[in-house]
């Protein structure tokens, strides 16, 4: 899709751009203005469409991962459809706005990128079991202790981290 004619990658995070925002924590919604975001999609050497835009500020707007079907089910009311959300954000994963996830569910999510957090690759999220509702957390520091000489080691690159469990406002109502 973005092929050759892609610009070379600068500042491509919003943290990048932005750096006043660096200290918001991941669960933190993060109010993007339309010139905000067209300098953002423009950063990465694409073309600042409306749909983009809309896309972008939604996705940046929630403490959460969201879901097409979520996004579809806001912005069609403002003149996009289901497969402009769609192309808006495949081309913005796969240039590094976004991140794509599966919770296990078969469903992709996608959420805003932070070089702050976890080298802009992941950070962990908690998915209650009861409620559905998923959480953003705050990065960790994962390495096994190895038997042999109690030093911590690194594994490899972490990906992903998902915590399941009992969300505590769905505890409080049991």
């Amino acid at each position: 899709m973005l092929g050759r004619w892609r610009l070379p990658r600068q500042a491509n995070r919003i943290d990048d751009l932005f750096p006043e925002r660096r200290s918001l924590p991941m669960n933190q919604p993060q109010t993007l203005t339309t010139d905000e975001a067209r300098e953002l999609i423009r950063g990465v050497g694409l073309r600042a469409t409306p749909g983009r835009i809309a896309v972008l500020q939604s996705v940046c707007g929630e403490a959460r991962p969201r879901t097409h079907a979520e996004l579809v089910e806001q912005l069609t009311s403002q003149g996009s459809d289901a497969s402009t959300i769609f192309r808006a954000l495949n081309d913005m994963t796969e240039a590094g706005l976004l991140r794509r996830m599966e919770l296990g569910d078969h469903v992709w999510r996608y959420e805003r990128v932070s070089s702050t957090h976890l080298g802009a690759d992941a950070h962990p999220h908690f998915l209650c079991l009861d409620c559905g509702e998923i959480t953003c957390l705050e990065p960790l520091d994962m390495r096994p202790i190895t038997k042999e000489n109690r030093e911590l080691k690194k594994v490899g690159k972490v990906t992903e981290v998902l915590l399941k469990g009992s969300c505590s406002a769905c505890q409080e109502s049991e």
